[in-house]
This record gives structure tokens, C-alpha cells and sequence, in this order.
């Protein structure tokens, strides 16, 4: 895929309830791939449907830069669009439609990358932008993104996985190995590697378990558009 990596601007649209590490997680990788390269047109912004502060899931607050107004009125075009996962409840919400599901849907449209991580992948899917493709999301919520018609689940329970320009991650901290993929797939090799050592990313972790899986999905899907 050929991306003019002159101009690439990265957007994560944020609403009340999303997870923090799903935001994190990418600011934080690709911050530090903005800022091991020439090139200073690789932007990062936060936005939502105002400027109004908004509380993460384990309420941290997170402050929008930008509202999807701004998007729309100034004609910004996002090189890659982000799309968290975060608690049930909103995510229930967003995914009946809305501004949210609308800003996704027209920025999708010209996007070089259409990505998410965890139950990010459902508010994709509602806003029709995963028909067609195969798609990965948290353990607990596959049998919700199942429900999707037009959507094939990604087997197993991988960290991440690329269908053409979709980009889906698993839960939560699989966000770090779907952005390095991401910059991996766009920059190279060389500046993955770079971001990894900076960030010193070589997980190692104390304990082991297994995802024992799940059968119902734990999101109310009713006034959803499921294909």
C-alpha cells in the first residue's frame, strides 16, 4: 500500500468510558516513531464530539485536541483511524449510531488505515466498516463481534490481525503489538526496532494463564445494525 507518509495524520476519536491503555497504548508507540523521524507531519490527535474532558473507564481523564466538527470543517483527513474499545455500556450506545459511528464511517472513507484494539473492533463493525472483512477483538466480546453477518472472526485469540487495510487487535494490551505491526507495515523494520528498544518492549511476564474463552457476548446489541 503506498502511503504518503509526508502528511499522516493518526486519529483516535475518544468517547466517556473508553479504555485507557486501548488509547495509550498507540499514542505512546507512535509518539515515538513521530518523534525518531524527520518528518514532522506523523500527528497524533485525540478527538470526540466536543472538547469537553472525558473520563476513561477507571476514570483518568483524557482532554480531546480536536472535536469531529473540526474534522469535517477544515477538511482534515486522517492517514490512520484508531478506534478504542471501553466500557459496555457506552459502547452499547455508540454502536446504535450517532455522531460517533458517523465520523468513523466518513473518515474510513479516504483513510490509508482503518484500525482498532479491543472492543474497538464492534464499534467498526456497527458502523458497517469490517463487512467483508476477518477481524480480531477481546476474548470476552468475539461472540459479539460473531453476530456480525457480513464479519468473519479471526480464529483463536491472536494479538492483532491485518486484512488488507483493517487493522483489529485483541484486549487491551495487544494495542502495543498491533502499533508496532502498524509502523512495521508502514515505515519498516528499522524504525519498528527503533520504536521497540526506546520503549524498551520486550515483554517478559511474571505470570502465565489461559483464555478460557466465552460464549455469550456481554454487550447489549439490541437497536444495533448487525448486517
Amino acid at each position: 500500500m503506498s502511503i504518503d507518509i509526508t502528511n499522516f495524520p493518526i486519529t483516535i476519536p475518544i468517547y466517556e468510558g473508553v479504555d485507557l491503555m486501548d488509547v495509550a497504548a498507540p499514542c505512546e508507540f507512535f509518539g515515538w516513531w513521530a518523534g525518531n523521524t524527520t518528518n514532522p507531519n506523523i500527528t497524533i490527535t485525540l478527538v470526540a464530539e466536543t472538547l469537553e474532558p472525558v473520563n476513561t473507564r477507571n476514570r483518568i481523564m483524557l482532554t480531546p485536541m480536536q472535536t469531529f466538527d473540526d474534522y469535517y470543517q477544515n477538511n482534515i483527513q486522517s492517514g490512520l483511524i484508531w478506534a478504542p474499545g471501553g466500557d459496555p455500556n457506552s459502547l452499547s450506545k455508540l454502536m446504535q449510531g450517532g455522531p460517533y459511528l458517523d465520523f468513523l464511517v466518513q473518515q474510513s472513507e479516504k483513510a490509508e488505515w482503518v484500525t482498532s484494539v479491543c472492543e474497538g473492533a464492534l464499534l467498526l463493525a456497527a458502523a458497517g466498516l469490517l463487512n467483508g472483512y476477518t477481524a480480531t477483538t477481546h476474548w470476552q466480546f468475539i461472540p459479539c463481534l460473531a453476530e456480525f453477518s457480513e464479519v468473519t472472526v479471526a480464529p483463536g485469540y491472536p494479538r492483532y490481525w491485518v486484512d488488507g487495510n483493517r487493522v483489529t487487535g485483541g484486549g487491551i494490551s495487544s494495542g502495543l503489538d498491533e502499533s508496532l505491526e502498524i509502523i512495521n507495515m508502514i515505515a519498516g523494520e528499522a524504525m519498528a526496532q527503533s520504536v521497540q528498544l526506546y520503549t524498551q518492549y520486550y515483554p517478559d511476564p511474571p505470570v502465565t494463564s489461559t483464555i478460557p474463552g466465552a460464549t455469550t457476548c456481554q454487550v447489549d446489541m439490541s437497536g444495533v445494525n448487525m448486517g
